[in-house]
């Protein structure tokens, strides 16, 4: 497995993971909204993918003003989930992007959403040191979220 950032020529690998996952975030596979983002990430150096000889394995769109941050969106393909891809592009971005003190916040699954047990991300942020914070305001979907924060230094 290769980290690195991403390159224009990725967008069809983060569609397609993004393809994988729209029924727990809704759409975004046919958004321009979220073409947008992902190439706006890019542009800026904030998007990270994981790779292997098969294709992408996962990405990572991050954002940063120091001293907060955001992991603003983590997908890691169904193919490659439970094999440290979504914490190898993590600690990626937290070395490439952030210098302590800083804190780190992602919005994800509220404890009640249907995908908070089988995606994992809840325990997945909590294992790599993030704790539950506050409610957030609910999915596209409108499904429970709910912010999860790491404090560096």
């Amino acid at each position: 497995m290769t980290v690195r950032p991403a390159r224009p020529d990725d967008l069809p690998g983060f569609l397609a993971l993004a393809a994988e996952v729209e029924h727990w975030f809704g759409p975004m596979v046919a958004e321009p909204g979220f073409h947008r983002a992902v190439r706006k990430s890019i542009d800026r150096g904030l998007a990270t993918v994981a790779e292997d000889d098969q294709g992408l394995l996962g990405g990572l769109l991050f954002g940063s003003k120091p001293p907060l941050h955001h992991l603003h969106w983590l997908v890691v393909a169904e193919r490659a989930r439970g094999t440290g891809v979504g914490r190898a592009l993590v600690e990626d971005a937290l070395r490439r992007h952030v210098r302590a003190p800083a804190v780190v916040e992602v919005v994800t699954f509220g404890p009640d959403h249907p995908g908070a047990v089988t995606s994992g991300a809840r325990v997945f942020y909590e294992r790599l040191g993030f704790t539950p914070a506050e409610a957030a305001e609910p999915g596209p979907e409108g499904g429970s979220r709910q912010v999860y924060r790491l404090h560096l230094g």
